[in-house]
């Protein structure tokens, strides 16, 4: 029972809903143009989730490894840190997660083509395969991205682009050049979530010489990178409801950024450190609670 507690820990659970919220959105908007399957649904988010849990437990191994998660880190303590997991158990583990991970996107791609579609099947299989390599080298190996300030540029895409177009056509099969804009809005928030524990662990990661973007930018403009990312989601995502209301009831979503706004005050008085933690669970739910109201809206209107 403790070791299934100490793999959860791993897991990283509370990243979940994150996770998730482009494919809420993509289906979400899938469904309210009348072309849905809730198997295509499930195994999106099944999906989705291994691919999560499978970074997670990459990036607890990779920065384990590397010694960035070391004793001045300021974020909870990771299970490889602790030594609650062996090195060799954990690589078991990720290459477990990888297989199954794979096995969901198959079945994913099943659903929604068949056998017939073979090139759209390919394309799919392509990119589950590199988002497997994405989840993985974020922070393993010698040439980890997320090591060169490329962290945000994959969160933003996947999260993003990949997690809403993706899933919207699994369900529909088409393209809609409209939904770069909730896409660009999806992946600006969980970029923020990136960009917070990156100003959050600035002076650690120096010192492992971890590039993030605030250490590029700076603190002070890392903090202005924060109030853009989440202005240009509020913006983009005003952009699409003006284009689709019949009602104002297609804004609902604008609530949620209520709390987004007073985080933005309290990043701005922040001195970093210990102080943005609590801001990443701010962030983190207000993206998946957006997902669900921006989608109610757009049902009611």
């Amino acid at each position: 029972m403790q070791e299934i507690s100490v793999w959860l820990a791993a897991a990283r659970l509370r990243t979940l809903p994150l996770s998730v919220s482009g494919i809420i959105v993509g289906n979400g908007i899938a469904y309210l143009e009348g072309s849905f399957s809730w198997a295509i649904f499930i195994f999106a988010l099944l999906t989705t989730i291994t691919f999560q849990v499978l970074s997670n437990f990459a990036n607890d191994y990779g920065d384990g490894v590397k010694g960035t998660d070391n004793e001045n880190r300021l974020g909870p303590k990771r299970v490889l840190q602790q030594g609650l997991i062996t090195r060799a158990a954990f690589k078991r583990g990720i290459q477990l997660t990888t297989v199954v991970s794979m096995l969901f996107t198959l079945i994913l791609i099943y659903l929604a083509f068949g056998i017939a579609d073979w090139r759209k099947a390919l394309f799919f299989i392509a990119l589950g395969l590199t988002s497997i390599i994405a989840a993985i080298k974020y922070t393993v190996g010698d040439t980890a991205y997320g090591y060169y300030a490329l962290g945000d540029v994959f969160v933003f895409l996947f999260f993003g682009g990949v997690s809403v177009l993706g899933s919207y056509y699994l369900q529909t099969q088409t393209f809609d050049m409209l939904l770069i804009l909730p896409a660009a809005c999806i992946g600006m928030l969980s970029t923020a979530v990136l960009n917070l524990n990156n100003l959050r662990d600035m002076d650690n990661d120096q010192l492992s010489n971890k590039l993030t973007v605030p250490l590029l930018l700076g603190f002070d403009k890392g903090r202005i990178y924060q109030v853009i990312l989440i202005v240009s989601a509020f913006i983009l995502s005003s952009i699409y409801a003006f284009l689709k209301a019949e009602s104002m009831l297609a804004f609902l979503f604008i609530f949620l950024f209520f709390p987004l706004g007073k985080h933005l005050l309290r990043v701005a008085n922040s001195k970093g450190g210990k102080s943005l933690d609590p801001e990443l669970k701010v962030v983190a739910l207000s993206t998946f609670f957006f997902a669900l109201v921006f989608l109610l809206g757009l049902y009611l209107d």
